[in-house]
């Protein structure tokens, strides 16, 4: 298993590690900051320093058996050697903007009071879909409320909650097409204190205030339950 140190702190930036295991081009660290694919959030790209200086391109991370991370080198690189030491640090400000998106989702997601049935986020863009009729999305007052959310500033805390909880309040998960991974006895939330409260295991900032101002860029179905709101950084 390798130590999930992102999601101890989403704001270290690097860490020092042992290479476990290689498998062609995927290596496996004993505790990696590097966050893998899934929620919806891209996995981290970044480099693997050796103790030489020899940086390894990590073109992405995903998620390997066993809660291990499965570090993707960029084709052509050339693996560090099992049990070697190596310096692992994402690309901090690609991280930062997907920190933000992912935020921002979360207020999105309480802004519009309906069931997720979709969701995504790029460095550009971020996007749910919502399982509601057309005529009830207003571009300019979801736009609004978001915008006052981010103002608030208010406080983003991980937490944990019990299976049996989650299972008492079926309502906290909010997402239809993903569930929460289970048989660990619990279950990690992200709580916006009065917005939001929900299982998820993505990286987050520390207040609202630092997702920065946004914009509804589209609203657009994608189906008879998908409508899709997407949003960006206002000023770019």
């Amino acid at each position: 298993m390798t130590e999930a140190l992102f999601r101890l702190d989403a704001y270290a930036r690097s860490c020092t590690a042992q290479v476990l295991a290689v498998d062609a081009n995927r290596v496996v660290l004993d505790r990696s900051v590097f966050y893998p694919t899934g929620g919806g959030q891209p996995g981290d790209c970044g480099v693997l320093i050796g103790p030489d200086g020899t940086r390894v391109p990590v073109a992405e991370a995903v998620k390997g058996e066993g809660g291990t991370v499965l570090h993707v080198l960029a084709e052509g690189a050339s693996p560090p050697a099992v049990g070697a030491m190596v310096r692992a640090e994402i690309d901090w400000e690609r991280r930062y903007r997907l920190m933000r998106y992912h935020t921002g989702l979360h207020l999105l997601c309480a802004v519009v009071a309906a069931p997720v049935s979709g969701g995504r986020m790029a460095e550009d863009k971020a996007h749910l879909d919502f399982d509601i009729e057309m005529d009830k999305l207003d571009a300019a007052q979801i736009e609004a409320c978001l915008n006052a959310l981010v103002a608030a500033d208010t406080p983003v805390e991980a937490g944990e909650i019990s299976e049996a909880e989650l299972d008492a309040n079926p309502g906290l998960v909010k997402t239809m097409s993903v569930q929460p991974p289970r048989g660990h006895g619990s279950v990690r939330t992200i709580h916006i204190p009065g917005v939001d409260l929900q299982p998820c295991g993505g990286t987050h900032l520390r207040r609202t205030g630092e997702v920065g101002a946004l914009k509804v860029v589209r609203i657009r179905s994608e189906g008879k339950r998908n409508k899709r709101v997407t949003i960006a950084f206002a000023g770019e």
